[in-house]
Formats: C-alpha cells, sequence, structure tokens
C-alpha cells in the first residue's frame, strides 16, 4: 500500500514538472504572437499546475492516521483540494469568456506559427500526463480532478493546433477568440460536475446514486427488524460512505443476539449499496404501558 501511494505521490510531481514548462512557454508565445487562444492554454495550464499541487499536497495529508483531534482522519484534504481547484477552474472560464468577447470586437493579428508550435508541445506534453496519471485516476476526487484537467488541456492544444492552421491557411483571426470560448466552456462545463460533487461531500448530502428509502426497505426485510428511523447517510471521502440508523426490532433481544443482526444489516449495505461503515442503535417498545 505505501509503495503504491508513493508510486501515486511520484506520477503527481511528474506531471507538475511537465505543466510547468508548458506553461511559461505558452505564456511566453502567446505574448510575442498576440494570441489569445495561447494565453488562455496557458491559463489553463497554470490552473492545472496548481491544482496538481494542491492534489500532491492533499494525497499526502489524507495519508496521516486518525487523531485524538482528528477521529475521522484528514481524507477531506482530498475532496476539499478537489473543491478549491473546481472554482478556481470555472474562475478562470468566466475571465476567458470575458476577454475573447473583447477580441471579437477588437481583432488582433496573431502569428500562426507560434500558436502551431506551442499547441503541438502542449498536446504532446499533456498527452504525456494523461499517460502518466490514467491508472490512478480512479482512487479518489481529486486524483480524478487533476486527471479530467489534463485530458481538457490536452484537447484545448488540439483546437489552439486547429485554430492556427486556419489562420495560416485563411487569414480569419476571429478563430483566435473563438477557440479561447471553446476552452472556457469546456472547462466550465466539465469542472461543474466536479464542483457539485465535492460540495455535496463537504455539506454532508447523501451519495446521488444511493436511494434511502431502497436502504431502510432492505435493512426491514430483516426479519427482526421492526423499522428503521433516525437515519443519516452522507460520504467522508468518495469512496468512504458512512451510514446510521436507529432500528426498532420485533422483540426485546438481549445485546449479545444483536450481534447477529448487526453483521447481516452491514453485509447486505455493503453489498447492494457500497456502505463502508455503518452504526446502529437497537429500540424496542413494547406498547404495555402506553396510555393511547
Amino acid at each position: 500500500m505505501s509503495h503504491h501511494h508513493d508510486h501515486t505521490g511520484r506520477n503527481l510531481a511528474i506531471t507538475v514538472i511537465l505543466n510547468g514548462i508548458i506553461t511559461i512557454g505558452q505564456f511566453a508565445g502567446g505574448i510575442i504572437s498576440g494570441s489569445l487562444a495561447l494565453i488562455s492554454d496557458a491559463l489553463h495550464n497554470l490552473s492545472d499546475v496548481i491544482s496538481v499541487i494542491l492534489a500532491y499536497l492533499a494525497h499526502r495529508i489524507g495519508l496521516r492516521p486518525q487523531t485524538e483531534q482528528s477521529t475521522f482522519g484528514y481524507k477531506r484534504a482530498e475532496i476539499l483540494a478537489a473543491f478549491i481547484n473546481a472554482l478556481t477552474l470555472i474562475a478562470i472560464s468566466v475571465y476567458l469568456l470575458v476577454e475573447a468577447g473583447k477580441r471579437f470586437l477588437n481583432p488582433k493579428e496573431v502569428d500562426y506559427l507560434w500558436m502551431f508550435w506551442l499547441g503541438i508541445l502542449g498536446f504532446l506534453a499533456n498527452g504525456l500526463s494523461v499517460l502518466i496519471l490514467h491508472d490512478n485516476k480512479e482512487e479518489n476526487l481529486n486524483i480524478r480532478a487533476a486527471y479530467l484537467h489534463l485530458i481538457g488541456d490536452a484537447l484545448t492544444s488540439l483546437a489552439v493546433i486547429a485554430g492556427a492552421v486556419c489562420i495560416w491557411l485563411f487569414r480569419v483571426y476571429w478563430i483566435d477568440p473563438l477557440v479561447t470560448v471553446l476552452i472556457g466552456v469546456y472547462i466550465f462545463v466539465h469542472t461543474f460536475k466536479i464542483l457539485k460533487e465535492s460540495v455535496g461531500i463537504l455539506m454532508q448530502f447523501a451519495p446521488a446514486q444511493i436511494d434511502q428509502q431502497q436502504v431502510i426497505e432492505v435493512l426491514q426485510s430483516i426479519p427482526e427488524i421492526k423499522s428503521v428511523h433516525h437515519v443519516h447517510l452522507w460520504q467522508l471521502a468518495d469512496h468512504q460512505i458512512f451510514f446510521e440508523a436507529h432500528l426498532m426490532l420485533t422483540e426485546n433481544l438481549p445485546v449479545s443476539e444483536s450481534d447477529a443482526i448487526t453483521q447481516k444489516a452491514k453485509q447486505l449495505l455493503g453489498s447492494r449499496f457500497g456502505i463502508s461503515h455503518t452504526t446502529f442503535q437497537y429500540e424496542f417498545f413494547s406498547g404495555k404501558d402506553c396510555q393511547c
């Protein structure tokens, strides 16, 4: 397990270096060539450098064990990093759309050769980064966010290349802000899902893929359980789902016999819904003293 985490950390570090090189080159090339599309791609790459650094730091923090003060550990650090990355990218996408609108109103001549070659550099480096992180992408929301950013960078670099070719062949300089608009919209659409998911986890919403009523019905299918109430369902991190509830029993069982019900309930919730942590409080009401 330690070797696996070291491998993930190393891969994140390599992608930081690659994206740092691309960002510097594209910023310089964008200023020299006058290409807003190239500068927008550089900003996207810069956001990825920041996001991958945050992903790496959050990954390291998330490995820390729980303490008396942090009884749930530090796994939420990775969700917080994904949330910050998503907010940053959405802000960048809005900025790019505003700048593209200005460039549409005041078109500017662009050096397509700088756009073309730096677009190719960006595509190759981002493509390599995507391959490096491919095996780690399903670990958690944090790594998946960084991975999606890199795919987005590779696609936006392709758009920059296509824009350079159009300017070279047809001398249509409005292609430059059009590519910028496409990049901005792409970033916004693909980032919003990550923002929504990270907010849901931080706010302790129930996982979208789990129907709470179905969970209750599965528990009530156990013969010893009469009803289920006081239900709480939430995610600590994207692969850690918690569930707690009060279980009303059909008969007054001793504590020693309730363990079998607990194990049966845990097995059902784990296999059906992927719930990994459960807490049950047992209750029994005979109705003998009821004055209704």
